[in-house]
């Protein structure tokens, strides 16, 4: 049983930087892995990035390489989303995912935090 909280969504300039987290609950957040995903008004929920439970791997969404960075503390059973270089595209409401595989897909994921919204001005 895992609780996902995202926080950390606000109004920011293109251009700029946001850090979004994830706070989970449990004693097993290690075993998982964690994934971001977002959804825009009128669009399908979409894959961003994910981490392994050791933090050893990363993938990323092409739309979001080289500007969204993952990573994980699993000292503090959290989970974090660097991003940079907003684009006004990135607007969304961001939510994070827990699941024993380490996927794009959002199948495997059996946790997901209620969002965060993220909004990138132009």
């Amino acid at each position: 049983q895992v609780r996902l909280v995202e926080s950390g969504g606000g109004l920011v300039q293109a251009g700029g930087s946001l850090r979004i987290s994830c706070a989970a609950s449990g004693r097993t957040f290690s075993n998982y892995a964690m994934g971001w995903f977002r959804q825009a008004p009128g669009k399908e929920r979409e894959f961003v990035a994910t981490i392994s439970q050791s933090g050893g791997n990363t993938y990323y969404a092409t739309s979001v390489k080289g500007r969204f960075t993952i990573s994980r503390d699993n000292a503090k059973n959290t989970v974090y989303l660097q991003m940079n270089s907003l684009k006004p595209e990135d607007t969304a409401v961001y939510y994070c995912a827990a699941g024993r595989y380490f996927s794009v897909a959002p199948g495997p994921y059996d946790y997901w935090g209620q969002g965060t919204q993220v909004t990138v001005s132009s």
